[in-house]
């Protein structure tokens, strides 16, 4: 079985990260959306209602499992049998920071990190921009999947 996982903080999911789940759905036969807990960042969303969001937005879909962890990613893949770390990149900074991130992964395990370009109309949207927009009363709304919509 190909079974990825896909880590973040998802505060919130974007619609971005939409984009990337799904069409990544062909390549495995199944994505952990894990989310990542870090006692030392504040969240604007709780960790509970973070994964009502992701859980909202993939119902019905069998290939998605949503679940919390905290530590290494690589240690969380080598627990859940996953042998692909799936990233988005939205640009080439992305793709710098990442790239950083896989070859210390790499160095530490057997785990593959597989990246997906976002589509372009996505490619503007992150988790900060959308809080940094909620928090200023914008309109958010074409930026994340209806469930997490306040």
């Amino acid at each position: 079985m190909k079974r990825a996982v896909f880590p973040g903080s998802f505060d919130p999911i974007t619609l971005g990260h939409l984009d990337i789940i799904k069409r990544s759905l062909s390549l495995f036969d199944e994505i952990i959306i894990a989310i990542g807990i870090n006692a030392d960042k504040k969240y604007m969303f709780p960790i509970e209602q973070r994964k009502r969001h992701i859980e909202e937005s993939f119902e019905g879909e069998s290939k998605i499992i949503v679940k919390t962890y905290s530590g290494l990613t690589v240690d969380f893949c080598k627990a859940e049998n996953a042998d692909f770390i799936l990233r988005g990149l939205r640009n080439s900074s992305d793709f710098n920071y990442e790239q950083s991130i896989a070859q210390t992964n790499a160095s530490m395990s057997a785990i593959e990190s597989v990246f997906i370009m976002c589509s372009p109309q996505f490619s503007n949207i992150s988790s900060s921009i959308v809080r940094d927009v909620i928090r200023n009363g914008g309109d958010y709304t074409k930026m994340v999947p209806r469930s997490v919509l306040l």
